[in-house]
Formats: C-alpha cells, sequence, structure tokens
C-alpha cells in the first residue's frame, strides 16, 4: 500500500474515474463526503493531498480544481507534483525536542513563534542533534565550520554563546543548548 494518499472530497465523479484506473496510481485514493470525517481521515495520515472542485476548508495540501474538464494525465501530473512538494518540505523540516527545524526558511519553530537562523546556526543544531554525547569544539570547528583543530581561534564559543542568546530572546529557552565540560550537547 502506498504512504501518499490522495483524498477526494465531495467530488465522487472525480472518485470514480480515480478508482477505475487506481492500479496504475501511485498512491492510495479516499473518498470523503464529510468535514467531520475528512478531519478524522486527516489525523491518521502524514502524507495526503485534498483534492474538491470548491474551497470551504482551512486546511493544507489542497489541489482546488476550478478549470474542467481537464485531461485525467494533467490532473496526475498536477497531483504527482504536489506530493512532491510535499514530500520536499517534509523532508527540510526536522524535529528536535519541541522545536521544528525548518531547513528551507532557515527557521527554528515553536508552536507560533520563529526564530531565523544563519545557515552556520542551522547547520550546528543539524550537528549537535545527531549527536547523543557533547560535541567538542574541535569537532565543531573541523566538522560545521572546516576548520583544523589546531587552529587558534574561538569561533564556535562565540557562535554558540550567540545562537544561545537568540534562542533564549525569542524562546525564553536557556536550556536548548548546553555546555558540558568536553563540549556542547542540545539537552
Amino acid at each position: 500500500m502506498s504512504s501518499q494518499t490522495l483524498i477526494v472530497f465531495k467530488f465522487n465523479l472525480l472518485f470514480h474515474i480515480l478508482e477505475e484506473i487506481s492500479l496504475k496510481l501511485n498512491f492510495k485514493i479516499i473518498n470523503v463526503e464529510s468535514e467531520k470525517l475528512l478531519n478524522i481521515e486527516v489525523e491518521n495520515l502524514n502524507n495526503y493531498i485534498i483534492i474538491s472542485n470548491q474551497k470551504n476548508l482551512i486546511m493544507n495540501n489542497q489541489i482546488i480544481l476550478r478549470n474542467l474538464p481537464m485531461r485525467i494525465s494533467e490532473l496526475l501530473e498536477k497531483v504527482n507534483i504536489e506530493f512532491l512538494k510535499l514530500h520536499f518540505n517534509n523532508q527540510s523540516r526536522v524535529k528536535i525536542k519541541n522545536y521544528i527545524i525548518d531547513l528551507n526558511s532557515r527557521q527554528m519553530l515553536l508552536n507560533d513563534m520563529q526564530l531565523k537562523l544563519t545557515e552556520k546556526e542551522i547547520n550546528t543544531i543539524t550537528y549537535l542533534s545527531k549527536v547523543n554525547k557533547p560535541v567538542s569544539i574541535d569537532e565543531l570547528q573541523e566538522n560545521v565550520w572546516s576548520y583544523q583543530s589546531d587552529v587558534e581561534t574561538h569561533t564556535v564559543e562565540t557562535h554558540i554563546y550567540r545562537l544561545r542568546k537568540k534562542i533564549y530572546n525569542s524562546f525564553n529557552d536557556n536550556k536548548f543548548i548546553i555546555s558540558k565540560k568536553n563540549g556542547y550537547k542540545i539537552s
């Protein structure tokens, strides 16, 4: 079974057309007739797109078909492009603790709050998040900044200090990146 799901919302004719060719599609098709059922379906899915001929929802991942009739090949192309966009966007979002790090927009998100980050800040956070032990300054210099460990510099300490300050000012979180005697760690 495919992990991609196309939810056909209040559009029976389209559902029946797609159902006839469903063996040739690279996504699962669900027909939904009420907003209540739609909410239930969406809760249980990660990778979905809603297709309808009317915009009456306050939901993401929608394709609204207005210019009908349309060739089925054009429709399928449109659906596949939306699935690709969805996949790309989902790949760019990394969950670290309670935060979402959006790699594309270089933002750190928590509820309705957002913090713009630099590429080095993103790289530092993602590197620290992949390791379950404190990361030494030398390791960060080598793997995030591409400096040799014998170079005398305070770049890492300065960068971490500024990053922690930004996170604290935006989210009131002074424990996101913690200092250990042998390096830095995301707590």
